[in-house]
């Protein structure tokens, strides 16, 4: 397999069609405030949820294409893109300290 067909991507390959409609889904996200000052792209600090926006997106027209190899298909696409992120939130590795009364032992 390659590298991009982990289990989120569900499609055998990766169609123009596919990129045209990440590019789609990617105009639709860009606010009139972000045109206001100028910019074409969405905030990055916003990258995560347009990510996930686009991903939905493009998963739904490969399931339109019958494209998909991921079935049956997720109820909520939304849901199952969201459960695959890779998360930065890691189990702090610091143990957990303690204030002590010392007044007692004097």
């Amino acid at each position: 397999k390659q590298w991009y067909q982990r289990r989120v991507a569900i499609t055998a390959g990766i169609p123009d069609e596919l990129f045209l409609q990440s590019a789609e889904a990617l105009s639709y996200l860009v606010s009139d405030k972000d045109l206001a000052v100028g910019r074409v792209y969405p905030r990055l600090s916003d990258i995560q949820e347009i990510s996930v926006k686009i991903a939905v997106s493009v998963i739904e027209r490969a399931y339109e294409l019958n494209l998909a190899t991921v079935y049956p298909k997720p109820d909520n696409l939304e849901q199952f893109v969201r459960d695959q992120l890779y998360s930065t939130d890691y189990p702090t590795f610091i143990p957990e300290t303690y204030e002590y009364d010392l007044s007692n032992y004097q």
